[in-house]
């Protein structure tokens, strides 16, 4: 689709001009009008000007009006002193949304190229972007990834915010390093700590374990045991105490005839001595058996008694005396080692708490690390099925755009031009011209092969160049 005719009436500085629909560049000293021409095109389909006033000073009005070889006509309108309007016409039909029909027909690139060249890598990058036709929406970005991305910038190209998502300082990649950052860290705490459990270590066995029922039964057996080794202690000593018990009588009777018979030589002393109390000393002497008798019936009594509670205390010793002691060393051997194994209990009940924390930050770190690999998957999905419109273009891993392999960056100002000038020919349907502001930037070798290569892919140029003419110069090309 190319113009046939190029109407501008009182429009950035110009009064009025005819365009016929053939290339011209437009020479000329600074302030002659060249660009006005430019931004009257531009704004007839953008409807946006850099500028602070677009109508001619003095005028009360301006229009452009472009007309092409399909039958299609733009008239645009800016008025002081009413609205502005539009009528896009594709033949005898009027458009009713014209700003989205307009923008269908032309893209930034064949407006003004040779700012494509001065543009910032980011800028470049974002205008060829944007030539990758593929629908989506924010819902799109849901369904992919379970969820919105947070801190993306979603007014960029589908690629660019792809390649956010999986940057290494976006927001998953930032997160999964924390997530593993922690990760590790609670693993050398878990590895401190199990380097102080015993290998094998039975928690729940250790958890149940009552030591105070187990010191309990060791008290009570140690108790039993002390009562049989007394029992036996107490019989061994049996004989002996009764030999004591017999030689205490013995040597209390064997007492108690030394004095009688002391007793009975001081009498017969007293008996030759005294005469006169023979009689008595003889009644006395009498009763001497009898106080023997009686003293020796006591003896004999306490012997009884000793012996009774004697044998009564070996009656309760030979109960436990013939029992052996039970062996108390594996019990207290278990309850040494159960005291030992239960210090460790908190320590193992943290350190698998830890283990399970590590688990759920794992699973977390998995789950980032497969939206990230959607991140990165998904450009080649698009690129697969997305509308490109340049032969050569590509995209890499990082949603940086490639053409014949080399970043935009990479291109030279002629390389670039040439690409503007496939973009302006990618699209069916698309206006057919092109738009060179500041030609004169370009040497004269590269301004040539850019016209001839514009001309040749069927292109209408419409360029401005400053040269130290004094007045406006209009070449056809």
């Amino acid at each position: 689709m190319k113009t046939t005719r190029i109407t501008i009436r009182n429009l950035f500085g110009i009064s009025e001009c005819d365009l016929d629909g053939k290339s011209i560049e437009l020479s000329g000293p600074k302030g002659s009008g060249k660009t006005s021409v430019l931004d009257s095109i531009r704004y007839a389909l953008t409807n946006r000007s850099d500028r602070d006033y677009i109508i001619r000073q003095g005028a009360d009005e301006g229009e452009i009006i472009i007309e092409t070889d399909t039958g299609l006509s733009i008239d645009r309108k800016t008025r002081t002193t009413k609205a502005d309007s539009v009528k896009v016409k594709d033949g005898s039909m009027l458009q009713s949304r014209p700003s989205e029909f307009l923008n269908c027909i032309f893209t930034p690139l064949q407006l003004n190229p040779v700012e494509f060249c001065e543009m910032n890598r980011q800028e470049k990058n974002r205008v060829i972007l944007s030539l990758i036709e593929f629908a989506w929406d924010t819902n799109w970005i849901r369904e992919k990834f379970g969820e919105i991305p947070q801190n993306i910038d979603y007014s960029k190209h589908i690629l660019e915010v792809l390649a956010d998502i999986q940057a290494d300082n976006g927001a998953y990649y930032q997160s999964r390093q924390e997530i593993n950052s922690r990760k590790l860290h609670i693993r050398k705490s878990v590895e401190d700590i199990a380097m102080t459990i015993p290998a094998g270590y039975q928690f729940e066995k250790w958890d149940k374990y009552s030591l105070g029922e187990k010191y309990a039964e060791l008290e009570k057996i140690k108790e039993n045991n002390s009562v049989i080794a007394r029992a036996k202690s107490f019989r061994d000593a049996y004989n002996d105490k009764k030999r004591g018990i017999q030689a205490t009588r013995d040597i209390e009777i064997n007492a108690a005839e030394k004095a009688i018979q002391s007793e009975r030589e001081g009498l017969k002393s007293t008996v030759e001595r005294l005469k006169a109390e023979i009689k008595a000393a003889e009644d006395k002497m009498a009763k001497l058996g009898d106080t023997l008798k009686d003293k020796t019936d006591v003896i004999e009594a306490n012997y009884t008694a000793a012996i009774a509670k004697l044998d009564a205390d070996i009656g309760i010793s030979d109960k436990y005396a013939d029992k052996e002691p039970t062996d108390v060393t594996a019990l207290t051997e278990e309850i040494t080692t159960a005291e030992a194994m239960k210090k460790h209990l908190n320590e193992y009940s943290r350190m698998k708490s830890m283990q399970t924390e590590i688990d759920a930050l794992q699973v977390q770190s998995d789950e980032l690390t497969r939206k990230i690999e959607i991140a990165r998957e998904l450009p080649g999905e698009i690129l697969r099925t997305a509308t490109i419109p340049i032969e050569g273009l590509s995209v890499d891993s990082d949603g940086v755009p490639l053409i014949n392999g080399l970043p935009i960056s990479n291109l030279s100002d002629g390389e670039l031009l040439d690409l503007c000038v496939e973009v302006s020919i990618s699209k069916p349907g698309q206006l057919q011209i092109i738009l060179i502001d500041g030609a004169e930037k370009l040497d004269s070798d590269s301004r040539d092969k850019l016209y001839k290569k514009c001309k040749d892919k069927g292109l209408q140029i419409i360029a401005t160049r400053v040269t130290d003419s004094n007045i406006l110069e209009v070449t056809e090309l």
